[in-house]
């Protein structure tokens, strides 16, 4: 058995209350089990079950301390253990996916204070403050989100989150990616997927917002234009419609994410573990209707089994 910390010799400690086998480290003497490092002390593993799923059906950080008992502090030090967890499974699994049609999207929230706040405040340049955008990419026919990335909506995030999604798609296969007008993806989406997307982008007008709702939505889409970008796409099959009901989804599921409230993010990290952990449960944990009762990781052949919540956190 090797230290967690040093990754040196080990050597039998005794047990716990629990009779877990407890270690020392021969060479840095720290002392270590091999229980997994959300089954605290003090949190029985139903209630660590609990309070990740009700994060990742929507409830906010103190609605889940109230409804639990457990500390908010201790909520978030689980969402950061689970949320790297879950972007490490994400990189690890989510590899050589075969797909047809892909598409990719951006979606808007903020961490700490709105943009317009922090540029008042001489923050304008601190990529942790302001506005966020999440990329998102997603298969059309299995609904799988490839990648995603969190990050300004700019040149350098977007090559970022590209090179994320040609990490997961398989090398040898081509497919249509079908983006909005942003002019990020204009000519990094050539660049870096090259040879393997033929590339399109769909570019939507609006009208003018009802003066009434001018806050909460924008104007009905009026018009739209599919227009060829690279290679050869299918022009009728140039559209973000799946991406964009995806971002629903994630507003909905997602509590920092939930417009006109107090539960967004104040702190850039916690914002990145939480999006991890929703798009891990949507791919390998959650069912969904138009599936079959299958998951996005089961259609795109990623699994064969819906995962459980525990296996996803690391609990028996």
């Amino acid at each position: 058995m090797n230290c967690p910390n040093c990754k040196e010799a080990s050597k039998k400690n005794g047990k716990d209350r629990t009779g877990e086998q407890k270690y020392k480290c021969l060479t840095c003497g720290s002392g270590f089990t091999t229980k997994p490092k959300l089954e605290g002390k003090r949190v029985p593993a139903a209630k660590i079950e609990m309070a990740i799923n009700m994060l990742v059906e929507g409830c906010s950080v103190r609605s889940v301390e109230r409804l639990t008992s457990i500390h908010r502090d201790t909520i978030l030090r689980l969402l950061e253990t689970v949320g790297e967890r879950c972007m490490m499974l994400q990189e690890k699994l989510v590899r050589n996916v075969v797909m047809q049609n892909l598409e990719m999207d951006e979606i808007w929230s903020y961490c700490l204070m709105k943009q317009k706040t922090a540029n008042a405040k001489g923050l304008e340049d601190n990529p942790e403050i302001g506005s966020v955008y999440t990329f998102t990419a997603i298969d059309r026919t299995s609904k799988l989100i490839l990648a995603w990335h969190c990050g300004k909506r700019g040149e350098t995030d977007t090559l970022t989150f590209l090179h994320k999604v040609k990490a997961a798609i398989n090398p040898d296969e081509q497919f249509q990616v079908s983006t909005d007008s942003f002019n990020g993806y204009t000519n990094s989406v050539p660049l870096v997927l090259g040879q393997q997307a033929h590339y399109g982008q769909i570019r939507k007008f609006y009208g003018t917002p009802n003066p009434d709702e001018v806050r909460y939505s924008g104007g009905t889409c009026i018009a739209a234009i599919r227009k060829p970008m690279y290679g050869y796409p299918n022009k009728k099959d140039i559209s973000t419609s799946i991406a964009e009901r995806s971002n629903l989804t994630i507003r909905m599921q997602t509590k920092r994410l939930t417009r006109l409230g107090n539960a967004f993010s104040k702190k850039f990290a916690n914002h990145r573990y939480a999006l991890a952990l929703f798009f891990f449960h949507y791919n390998f944990c959650r069912s969904h209707k138009s599936l079959n009762d299958c998951t996005p990781a089961m259609v795109a052949g990623l699994s064969t089994h819906i995962w459980d919540l525990k296996d996803l956190i690391g609990i028996k």
